[in-house]
Order: C-alpha cells, then sequence, then structure tokens
C-alpha cells in the first residue's frame, strides 16, 4: 500500500478484534515508527511500554468495558512522558507534540500493517485511570501515560467517516480565499 493510501485508510478502529495475538516482531516495527518520530529540538520525550502478555492485557482492558477495540485488544502501546517536563526552548516544552507525532507514525504503521487501533486520551484523563494503567505497568512516579493505542486484527469492515473537501480547510495565501 502505497504512503497516501495508508493516510486514506487510517481512521480510529471502535470495534471488535480478531481472537488472533499481534507478533512481537510487528509491535517492535510498529514502536520503531514512534521512535523514529520527529521531536522538538530532537529531544527524544516520549517513551514507550509495550504490553503483550495476556494477564496485562486483559487487567488493562477491563478499565474500559464499553469500548470494544479495549475489550479484544490483543496488545497495548502506551506512550509515556514526564509528569514535569523539562522545557527546552525559550521556556516551553514539546512533550505533547512530540507524543502526537509518535502516534500519528505508530497508527500509519498499524494501518500499513493491516491492524487497527484507536487513539486513546481523554477517556485516560478522567477518574485516575493513566495513574491506574501507569501502577500496572510499574512506571516511576515522575511519568504517566499520556495514550494508549489497543492493537489488534479489525474483525468488523469499517467505513472511514467523512473528511470535509480540501477547500473547506486548507487556502492559498489567505485564509478562507478561493
Amino acid at each position: 500500500m502505497n504512503f497516501f493510501d495508508v493516510v486514506k485508510k487510517r481512521h480510529c478502529y471502535r470495534a471488535a478484534f480478531k481472537d488472533v495475538p499481534v507478533a512481537r516482531e510487528d509491535l517492535c516495527k510498529i514502536v520503531q515508527a514512534g521512535v523514529d518520530a520527529p521531536s522538538g529540538k530532537n529531544a527524544q520525550t516520549t517513551e514507550f511500554v509495550i504490553v503483550d502478555e495476556p494477564t496485562l492485557v486483559r487487567q488493562i482492558a477491563k478499565l474500559h468495558p464499553a469500548n470494544k477495540a479495549m475489550q479484544q485488544a490483543q496488545a497495548f502501546v502506551a506512550c509515556v512522558l514526564d509528569k514535569n517536563p523539562e522545557a527546552i526552548y525559550e521556556g516551553f516544552a514539546f512533550q505533547v507534540e512530540d507524543c502526537a507525532a509518535a502516534v500519528e507514525n505508530m497508527l500509519l504503521a498499524i494501518t500499513a500493517m493491516g491492524y487497527a487501533s484507536v487513539w486513546i486520551d481523554g477517556w485516560l484523563r478522567l477518574e485516575g485511570r493513566a495513574a491506574t494503567i501507569g501502577q500496572i505497568l510499574g512506571l516511576p512516579d515522575t511519568k504517566y501515560v499520556r495514550i494508549l493505542l489497543p492493537i489488534g486484527i479489525p474483525a468488523e469492515e469499517y467505513k472511514s467517516p467523512a473528511k470535509k473537501l480540501f477547500e473547506q480547510r486548507a487556502w492559498f495565501n489567505r485564509y478562507g480565499k478561493a
């Protein structure tokens, strides 16, 4: 699949996964795509915990009973950040941006390899869920889980939602001008 086809096909998959493990070699390739993402001032602030041990996968899955992808995930990738990031440029830290770049690279790799995932973020920020998952994964107190990616082989066909037309979101030289 060429790059632009992968970009077009990538979507947030919230449906069921097949009961087929994700090969550790594939998980390493997926996370390598995240490691290879750009980062502000090359600080490389995002770290990753790959969860493929079935007991841990089930322990994390049960935390979100309403999400089929979480419930049936065969593996997870937890993106880990510092609670108190260091400012690296003019008083600014860029770890959230770094993490987002890494996650999108991984989501593209997941799609290219025939797997599916959904970007879990907001749900983690509520009711201490990120801290709970951090404890399960043995994170030090100085770190937290910012993004969680459940991964598996999709069991259902999924039609990507319609996107606005290019002309509705992009312009040359002046905002909103044809």
